[in-house]
């Protein structure tokens, strides 16, 4: 057997174990009896850890297979997002002993795990930019950094659902529906494209770009096509153009998937308001009634106080040391150079905020959920969408 097949395989098992475990730490919010929970979340906790110590497999055999660190594509860097994540929960965990933070941050573990497989994952050899040591010191911190920062997400979310009043309809109420909208669409881009890959899907759309015709392969059925375009290929004809603005080969495709990604997470967001009959927060929020919310709000603050130092190191810093031997230059302008700066100019907003005008409780849980939309923007919008020198990725 193959170390690349191998390593997927550990990868597979990873997940199922942080999804068992998932399930394990839900346990210890339904069952009422002290001691049932203590052992529900000793077993969750020993899953996870398993789980991890496998992704980590996973990471040295797709190491020794490449001849390189694992960290130089979209799938690789994600799923290694998703690992550090774990580790980053694992530590708070021991430090907090707080087992409904990891009913809350594992699945966006899996989330993050299953959308990097979403990518094509053979391995592949560096491009010359990316044979530096610096590459690996630069995104591995970057990620572990980032990684910190989730884990005070998934704390201000669960405080936000502890504490927001749901018995009516206010701006909080449904700003929270819909960043659980966002996690939803998540969940449907990946199913889509697990779905339509595992059916094999393929449609050819022909089109002139930069004035030569180009054969547009889609992977999911056309909603969206581009301008002046013909379909050369069995499948359903597209509903309608992208934008005149929106030229290039990929861009009405990743409008494309966008748009599935936001019809199916509505589909499913639909399917679950109809079983809960009541908004999704609201449903939730009686289970967490004896979780204590100053705990939850120390916890995200104390994610960002240690990821913030973390994330400046690897996203800034060591990026600045690799751009110079790179590019030749500490710093570009670059797309994701300045979503870097953005997200710490936010979460240096936060620690001010906190420590100099007492923004404590839903103030600061807010502005933990909106660092993280900033660090999934980077993620996904400024590597799939914006062009740039990081698009290799």
């Amino acid at each position: 057997m193959e170390l690349s097949s191998i390593s997927s395989t550990l990868l597979m098992i990873a997940f199922f174990l942080y999804l068992i475990a998932t399930f394990f730490f839900a346990g210890t919010i339904r069952d009422k009896r002290n001691q049932s929970k203590d052992v529900a979340g000793k077993i969750a906790i020993t899953i996870t850890i398993i789980g991890f110590l496998t992704q980590v497999g996973y990471f040295i055999t797709r190491w020794i297979a490449s001849q390189h660190a694992p960290v130089s594509n979209l799938f690789e860097f994600t799923t290694f997002f998703g690992m550090m994540l774990v580790f980053a929960f694992i530590v708070i965990y021991f430090i907090y002993r707080l087992n409904v933070l990891g009913l809350y941050t594992l699945p966006v573990a899996l989330l993050i795990i299953a959308y990097a497989s979403v990518f094509p994952t053979e391995v592949s050899p560096l491009i010359p930019s990316l044979k530096t040591h610096w590459l690996y010191i630069h995104v591995t911190t970057a990620a572990l950094g980032e990684a910190i920062l989730a884990v005070s997400f998934a704390a201000g979310l669960l405080f936000l659902i502890r504490q927001v009043d749901q018995t009516k309809k206010s701006k909080q109420t449904f700003w929270l529906e819909f960043v659980i909208y966002s996690i939803f669409a998540t969940v449907g881009f990946v199913v889509v494209n697990y779905g339509f890959g595992f059916m094999d899907y393929q449609a050819q759309i022909e089109a002139p770009v930069d004035g030569n015709m180009t054969t547009i392969e889609y992977q999911l059925p056309p909603l969206v096509g581009p301008q002046d375009g013909e379909l050369v290929s069995d499948g359903m004809q597209p509903l309608t153009t992208a934008p005149e603005f929106m030229r290039g080969e990929g861009a009405p495709r990743k409008l494309n998937t966008l748009l599935w990604s936001l019809l199916s997470g509505l589909v499913l967001y639909g399917i679950a308001r109809l079983i809960l009959r009541k908004r999704v927060a609201a449903a939730i929020q009686p289970k967490l009634k004896n979780t204590n919310p100053d705990l939850i709000d120390e916890v995200s603050y104390r994610a960002v106080a240690i990821g913030f130092p973390v994330f400046t190191l690897g996203a800034l810093i060591f990026a600045m040391i690799w751009a110079q031997q790179a590019w030749d230059r500490f710093w570009g302008w670059d797309p994701k150079e300045v979503w870097a700066l953005i997200t710490w100019f936010f979460y240096a907003a936060f620690l001010h905020l906190r420590l100099s005008r007492g923004w404590h409780g839903t103030k600061s849980a807010w502005l933990a959920v909106g660092g993280f939309a900033i660090i999934m923007f980077n993620l996904i919008a400024v590597n799939l969408v914006i062009a740039g020198l990081h698009s290799y990725a």
